[in-house]
């Protein structure tokens, strides 16, 4: 309740931070070809703005960066949708927003369990609310949002096991929602994929639940052994996600701190024999030669520092990676659609596992935007700012989902 009190306060210190951010922009890199250039500049410097007001609030005592980062992510509040009827509930003790369709049905609708991106630190039901009305409306499918935990203060498996609780909850009770039992599909973007994909091999082969009848995974992160794939080395400094971000959340996600952050990127944190055997999945060379004609170049191997991976070896498991899961587990898998953006450090996650999912008889549509760059989905329609591209994005979504 504080926190409309202090920014008012803190306006000249907002103007510095927004002066310094402005003034640092020029490292950032944002290529020509990136969907809307000046709106992403935009919003870079809003996101780069909030982040430095927050250290500044972190060293007074004020709130923590993190909280105060949440608190400007969290978005409007919207009114009512003359075409949906929106209720919170809990299922299973975890906060879920569920939007029915108010039209009539011929018969039962598609159910869709969506789980929210924000590096398992940041993202709520009211900063997806748009996204989510979005899908329910266009689709014509009943959405369940789904707030888990949040790193740091919830370590990993905190979310992986409320996105499973609240999707095994509502594949009990989809009576109650007038949802087929045939036609349930987990989604998510960014650490949402992540999450969509590791319920979904969870699930895959259970008798005792309806099968899940697709998984939708928007530029998910999916392994943390390789921060030197392709993709990394040519979007590193891309928004709105950069190449260190990516190690950090994972290592917040992970343990809650940030320590050993270098390493991890470095690849020192993997043994060499478990690298070898992971490397028939997670390698450059299963990525497609059209993505590797810019800026990529091979890298010198690391040492391997065996105390680093003491602190990290759950990135072994594929709870955490599901890039990691073995075969017999990937070919139960339900037929997926996995989009991706070619400014994006997560590209070729997505791009390494459609292939391990097509090798594994896994039926996969593809939707690549190649203008896109990490996030678009949720910027579609920002405070304003259209991102065509991310418009494109999301109705390819929801084509996949008519299709079902």
């Amino acid at each position: 309740a504080l926190l409309p009190a202090l920014l008012l306060l803190l306006l000249p210190l907002a103007a510095l931070a927004a002066a310094a951010v402005l003034l640092g922009l020029p490292g950032y890199d944002i290529p020509p070809g990136v969907n809307q250039p000046a709106k992403l500049r935009l919003v870079l410097t809003v996101l780069l703005g909030t982040a430095a007001l927050g250290r500044i609030l972190e060293k007074t005592g004020l709130c923590s960066q993190i909280t105060f980062g949440r608190y400007v992510r969290q978005g409007r509040k919207l009114g009512l949708d003359p075409k949906l009827f929106i209720q919170d509930l809990h299922f299973n003790k975890v906060p879920v927003r569920v939007y029915q369709p108010k039209a009539t049905s011929d018969g039962p609708r598609r159910g869709i369990l969506f789980f929210h991106g924000g590096g398992w630190v940041f993202g709520s039901l009211d900063t997806y609310e748009k996204v989510c009305r979005y899908l329910s409306r266009e689709s014509d499918s009943v959405v369940v949002s789904v707030q888990y935990r949040l790193a740091p203060e919830h370590k990993y498996p905190a979310a992986y096991e409320d996105c499973l609780s609240a999707t095994q909850h509502f594949l009990q009770h989809l009576q109650h929602y007038a949802v087929d039992p045939a036609r349930v599909t987990v989604c998510g973007d960014s650490a949402g994929g992540n999450l969509a994909a590791a319920v979904s091999q969870s699930l895959a082969g259970r008798p005792d639940l309806p099968r899940l009848r697709a998984q939708i995974l928007i530029y998910p992160g999916l392994q943390a052994l390789d921060f030197n794939l392709p993709s990394y080395q040519q979007n590193r400094g891309v928004p709105l996600l950069f190449r260190e971000r990516a190690a950090f959340f994972a290592l917040l996600y992970l343990n809650g701190d940030a320590l050993h952050m270098q390493e991890v990127l470095e690849g020192s944190h993997i043994p060499p024999d478990m690298r070898l055997k992971y490397s028939k999945w997670v390698s450059a060379d299963n990525i497609p030669e059209e993505f590797k004609v810019r800026g990529v170049k091979p890298l010198r191997p690391t040492d391997f520092i065996a105390e680093v991976y003491e602190t990290v070896k759950r990135f072994c498991e594929p709870n955490l990676c599901p890039l990691l899961a073995e075969d017999s587990v990937v070919h139960q898998l339900p037929e997926s659609f996995i989009l991706t953006c070619e400014y994006d450090v997560l590209r070729d996650d997505g791009l390494l596992y459609k292939k391990r999912l097509e090798d594994n008889g896994v039926p996969v549509t593809w939707y690549h935007l190649e203008d896109g760059f990490h996030g678009i989905i949720s910027l579609y329609d920002y405070c304003g700012l259209s991102f065509p591209s991310g418009k494109r994005g999301l109705d390819s979504v929801v084509n996949f989902l008519k299709s079902l």
